[in-house]
């Protein structure tokens, strides 16, 4: 009778008797029940906040890192970090603007170098070899995923 009514979009004849038996034993809730089992010791507000605290000492720690240093479950770990704190890992670039003291007396030191060398041998210039999409590291660079961060959303 159900079918002829509401079509493919009816529930099936079991789940209407079992939901007919629990309203006939009280039951007014089409919710289900509690379920019975241990329940989760590990996502709790304190755990929500080691995991904040962490974060703010380091955004380029993994999920397992994270975990390890919080004493939770890796899943617990990134179900905090995406729904809790709404964070998600990003690739990080480093950026001139991001320079720190040193870095900017650095470049400074080097620029007045090249302006006292023009200064005196104008034809400086023309010695200086320039090349295009040519990178040269004094250091190793990081890989893209060593590199990347928390960010939130």
């Amino acid at each position: 009778m159900l079918r002829k009514a509401y079509g493919d979009d009816a529930m099936k004849q079991n789940q209407t008797f079992m939901r007919h038996k629990r309203f006939r034993k009280g039951q007014e809730s089409v919710n289900n029940d509690d379920r019975s089992g241990c329940p989760s010791t590990s996502h709790t507000d304190d755990s929500v906040q080691k995991v904040r605290q962490v974060l703010e000492k380091d955004q380029r720690l993994s999920v397992r890192m994270i975990a390890e240093e919080c004493g939770i479950p890796k899943t617990i770990a990134h179900h905090i970090l995406m729904n809790d704190l709404k964070v998600r890992k990003v690739c990080t670039k480093i950026v001139r603007k991001v320079l720190t003291s040193e870095m900017k007396e650095e470049l400074l030191l080097k620029c007045q170098e090249v302006h006292e060398h023009y200064d005196t041998d104008p034809d400086f210039l023309d010695r200086v070899i320039t090349g295009d999409e040519t990178w040269i590291f004094e250091y190793d660079p990081e890989s893209k995923l060593q590199s990347s961060e928390w960010h939130t959303t």
